[in-house]
């Protein structure tokens, strides 16, 4: 039974499947913790995540009494699911992580100017999982300051690889 759910699971690729990315957020915060959730789906949601349709660009996590909840990720209905078996695109999720871990990021928010965004949302396992970032906003000037640099890295780690490369 083993043999065949690894060999299963060797054909299908394998470890995580990245369905969606929030790219712009690394650019527009100052990441300072990430959290691994869970995350609470219907059945339609799951299979339109599997076809890779979901959108997490603009969306963000908030506690609403003493629960953690994404809002505004958009899954699409799934294409077959009419009626009934459809679900609502924009509706709020409740995200499943450690009680402790949603105390502490739910203390750290009280007290600073925090937020909470979604990094990356994939399957782990056979299981929908969302990086949760708790972020801190930049001025247009850190963003500046942050993309100098990384072009300074790039330049020295090009150096770097030019230098071992010719001796």
């Amino acid at each position: 039974m083993q043999e065949r759910r690894a060999k299963k699971k060797d054909e299908a690729g394998g470890g995580d499947r990245v369905v969606a990315t929030n790219r712009r957020a690394r650019y527009d915060y100052e990441i300072i913790e990430t959290m691994e959730c869970g995350i609470m789906l219907t059945g339609s949601e799951v299979k339109s995540l599997r076809e890779g349709k979901a959108q997490i660009a603009e969306s963000y996590a908030r506690f609403d009494e003493g629960e953690l909840w994404l809002y505004q990720m958009h899954v699409p209905p799934w294409v077959y699911a009419v009626g009934f078996g459809s679900h609502d695109p924009d509706r709020r999720r409740k995200l499943l992580a450690h009680r402790h871990e949603l105390d502490d990021w739910h203390g750290e928010t009280k007290t600073q100017p925090l937020t909470m965004v979604p990094l990356k949302l994939y399957f782990k396992d056979g299981r929908a999982k969302v990086d949760l970032a708790l972020v801190k906003g930049r001025k247009q000037q850190d963003r500046r300051q942050a993309i100098a640099k990384r072009d300074a890295d790039r330049e020295v780690a090009r150096m770097v690889r030019n230098v071992e490369k010719f001796g």
